[in-house]
Order: C-alpha cells, then sequence, then structure tokens
C-alpha cells in the first residue's frame, strides 16, 4: 500500500474517531448508536408525534435543569438502550420525578441537547 493511501485512511479514521466522541459528549451518553437529525441535520432531531419512551429516572439535577434516564430503545430517534443526561424544557418537570420512577416521556433535540418535552408516571 503506498505511503499517500495510508495517510488518506489515517485521516478518514481520525476524522471518523473525532465525530464519534464530539457527539458522545454533547448528548451526555453513556453507549453509541444515534443517528443524524431530521433531514440528516443536526438539532432538528425529535420524536414522531404522539411516541413517548419508556424510562426510569436515575437522577434529577434542580440545579442543572438536568434528568439522568435510563431507558428501552426508542426507534424514531435511531436510539439503542440507554442511560442518557437530558435537559428539561420546563422546570417543573423536575418535581414531577424523584429517582426510581418508572415514567413515559417525549424528548426533542434543541440546540444541539436532547431535551424532554414531556414527562409522566408509566402506567
Amino acid at each position: 500500500m503506498s505511503t499517500k493511501m495510508m495517510a488518506v485512511l489515517a485521516l478518514g479514521a481520525s476524522v471518523g474517531l473525532a465525530a464519534i466522541g464530539a457527539a458522545a459528549q454533547q448528548g451526555g451518553m453513556n453507549q453509541g448508536g444515534m443517528g443524524q437529525g431530521v433531514g440528516g441535520q443536526p438539532g432538528m432531531m425529535q420524536m414522531q408525534s404522539g411516541d413517548m419512551a419508556d424510562g426510569v429516572i436515575r437522577k434529577v439535577d434542580k440545579d442543572a435543569g438536568k434528568l439522568t434516564i435510563k431507558h428501552g430503545p426508542i426507534p424514531s430517534m435511531d436510539m439503542p438502550p440507554m442511560t442518557m443526561v437530558y435537559r428539561v424544557k420546563d422546570p417543573a418537570m423536575l418535581d414531577q420525578v424523584k429517582p426510581g420512577d418508572a415514567v413515559k416521556f417525549s424528548m426533542e433535540q434543541i440546540g444541539g441537547q436532547y431535551t424532554v418535552t414531556r414527562i409522566g408516571a408509566a402506567k
């Protein structure tokens, strides 16, 4: 294999690894497998109308306005099961849940951050 070909392959691998690392940091996720946003545009991803994901609250961080939720697969967001930190659209949501609660929730990607837009007790 030529030196030029090896350099191109190394550069491609470096760019790919950097993109994966940036995606993991941006979303606060601890497992991979996320898809692109609507039309392939980052920051425009949202669950299909009426979709609610099942999850369990792991942590409520009122100071940061965030929830840590362990959830199952979310096909409409191309997400495998994982535990992830989410912002909340309305800080009042943080008073509705506590660690250990089973919930149903909806989310959108707003400004590059996965954000819970609706949440309620699982039935």
